[in-house]
């Protein structure tokens, strides 16, 4: 019972959507509360049954979607409580190069060992891409792995369960003969409990790699090595793990030409990771989305959703080196904020009265009011830039600025 209610309370500290019953957490947790008894009796007695995930579809950047199955509260609960147990049995047979979803493991990781491997002199990549690989993992062979490990029939069978819930499209329900949906707690695990076989391969062969879920590179010296490795190990991953490789992705490249979790690389004196071109620009269509002066929203829930997309954006960057991106991006966000102030202001009336509480003179008030420019050019204008600065908007004692807003460049630096 004690994993049961740590379980929950860490789905409850995740959120998340409902699943196809569209029960809430709450009313989820009212629920767990009169049948408790019921709940516990079944799982004891293999006899709970999970129910059909709900598909959820999201686009992917390059194109295509990415399919997730959402299940319902109670589901994600039993499969955090299984997590929470299963996760520390397996944690000494991963490899030490896995870094995805394990605990005291990150991204930011997986890249500095790359960097490692790189100015070592493996300085060609095979980049591998497994074709929809929650899709299309082998259940018996899933199951046999855990089996291996886990002694318990009503854990194996139970997981077994989960796997072929089934899931709901549309209203229809489909059967999950293969594949292991994405979005519950117990998928990560599975997948690197899968993938394990190809971290001892790699190891066995004493190849240089790392692995963050799926996404896997193999670090070596030449590129006549690199095309060797990567045909041997598509092989190995088609005949032995039943996984499909997508041989329009996998590739041969250097670092300069490597996207890894959101990262890219170059060399100065030695190989540093930077942000990735299409990190960056996605970062910067958020920050046009959330400072499109259209959008009717109040500059203190404005300031508030930029402080945690830069907060977060920036952590995950941190390793890398961004100064001069993160100067200009915060000088084009400062100019936009201008820009919304300014159509806030509307009239040229509560223009020039604002502008004169900034210590402008009427004439030079009225100039800016009066100007048949557009918003943009305003926002670029010497007045406004001196009215409307970088430390008001930050300095909530300032009177334009009592929002307190995080620009990226200073929070990199703090």
């Amino acid at each position: 019972m004690g994993n049961l209610n740590e379980a929950f309370k860490n789905v409850k500290a995740n959120k998340g959507a409902c699943g196809i019953d569209d029960l809430s957490i709450e009313e989820t947790a009212e629920y767990i509360r009169q049948n408790k008894a019921t709940i516990v009796w079944q799982l004891y007695n293999r006899k709970y049954q999970p129910q059909p995930v709900r598909r959820v579809e999201i686009p992917k950047p390059n194109g295509g979607t990415r399919k997730l199955g959402i299940p319902i509260v109670l589901d994600r609960i039993i499969q955090q409580a299984m997590v929470q147990v299963l996760a520390p049995m397996f944690e000494s047979y991963f490899s030490e190069y896995s870094y995805g979803f394990r605990p005291k493991r990150s991204c930011q990781q997986a890249i500095i060992k790359a960097l490692e491997y790189m100015n070592d002199g493996y300085e060609w990549i095979v980049d591998i891409d497994l074709e929809k690989f929650f899709d299309n993992v082998p259940h018996d062979r899933l199951l046999r792995l855990v089996s291996d490990v886990v002694k318990d029939g009503n854990v194996v069978s139970l997981v077994n369960k989960f796997l072929k819930a089934g899931v709901m499209v549309k209203g229809k329900y489909e059967e999950t003969k293969i594949g292991t949906p994405q979005g519950g707690p117990l998928s990560p695990l599975l997948s690197n409990i899968m993938l394990n076989l190809l971290d001892k391969e790699l190891e066995a062969r004493n190849l240089r790699f790392t692995r963050y879920a799926d996404d896997t590179i193999i670090l070596v010296k030449s590129e006549k090595a690199a095309n060797r490795v990567m045909t041997s190990i598509t092989k190995f991953i088609e005949n032995k793990l039943k996984l499909k490789v997508n041989m329009t992705k996998t590739k041969v490249c250097t670092p300069w030409d490597l996207k890894y979790l959101g990262f890219g690389f170059c060399k100065m004196k030695k190989w540093e990771c930077t942000p990735h071109k299409d990190s960056k620009k996605k970062f910067q269509r958020t920050l046009k989305r959330l400072t499109n002066r259209s959008k009717g929203m109040s500059l203190d829930k404005r300031f508030e959703q930029l402080n945690w997309v830069i907060r977060g954006w920036v952590n995950y960057f941190r390793i890398s080196k961004m100064e001069k991106f993160l100067i200009k991006t915060d000088e084009h966000l400062r100019a936009r904020i201008r820009m919304i102030i300014w159509k806030q202001w509307k009239k040229p009336k509560t223009q020039i009265k604002n502008l004169v509480k900034c210590g402008y003179t009427i004439d030079e008030a009225r100039g800016l009011a009066y100007c048949r420019k557009g918003y943009m050019f305003i926002s670029h204008s010497k007045i406004l830039q001196n009215a409307i600065t970088k430390e008001g908007l930050q300095n909530p004692n300032k009177k334009l600025g009592r929002r307190g807003l995080i620009f990226a460049l200073d929070y990199y630096l703090a």
